[in-house]
C-alpha cells in the first residue's frame, strides 16, 4: 500500500496552516515554498480541502486560506476523508455484494480490521498533534546545529 501524493501534499498543507493559525490567512505561495510542494499542485488540493470544510478561503490583498475549525478539531481522518474518500483496502470489506467469495474468503477478515486500525490511528492525529511535533523537532534540530 502506498500513500497518494495528494494526500501527502495534503497533510503537510494543512499542518503549515495550523502553524498559522489564529494569524492572518496563509498564501498559497507561501505554504509552497515552506513545504516544497507545487503551488499550482496546491490549488488542486485546496478544491476538495474547501468543499470538505477543512479550510476558508478569503479574496483580496488580505487573502488567502486558514482553517475552518481549530487544529485541535481536525483530525488527520478528515483530511484523508476530503482528498481520497473512506479508507478501504479492498472492495469486499464495504460491498460484500460484489465478491462471491466473501463467505468463504479467509483474508477478507484481515483487510477489514487493518483498515480498522489504519483509521483509528489517522483519527488518534489532529493538527494539533503535528504541530507539536513540528515544533519539537525544529528545536531539536536547532539544538543540534549549535
Amino acid at each position: 500500500m502506498k500513500l497518494s501524493t495528494r494526500s501527502r501534499y495534503g497533510v503537510r498543507m494543512m499542518a503549515d496552516l495550523a502553524d498559522h493559525y489564529g494569524e492572518n490567512p496563509v498564501f498559497l505561495k507561501d505554504i509552497a515554498k515552506r513545504e516544497d510542494i507545487s503551488e499550482k499542485y496546491l490549488s488542486i488540493i485546496v478544491i476538495p480541502l474547501r468543499s470538505g470544510g477543512l479550510i476558508q478561503s478569503t479574496r483580496g490583498a488580505h487573502g488567502g486560506y486558514t482553517l475552518a475549525r481549530r487544529p485541535e478539531e481536525i483530525t488527520v481522518q478528515d483530511i484523508f476523508d476530503a482528498l481520497e474518500g473512506k479508507i478501504c483496502l479492498v472492495d469486499c470489506v464495504n460491498n460484500p455484494k460484489d465478491c462471491p467469495r466473501v463467505g468463504i474468503c479467509p483474508t477478507r477478515d484481515i483487510w477489514s480490521v487493518l483498515g480498522d486500525k489504519i483509521r483509528e490511528t489517522l483519527n488518534s492525529v489532529t493538527l494539533a498533534d503535528l504541530v507539536k511535533t513540528r515544533r519539537e523537532k525544529a528545536d531539536n534540530n536547532m539544538m543540534s546545529n549549535i
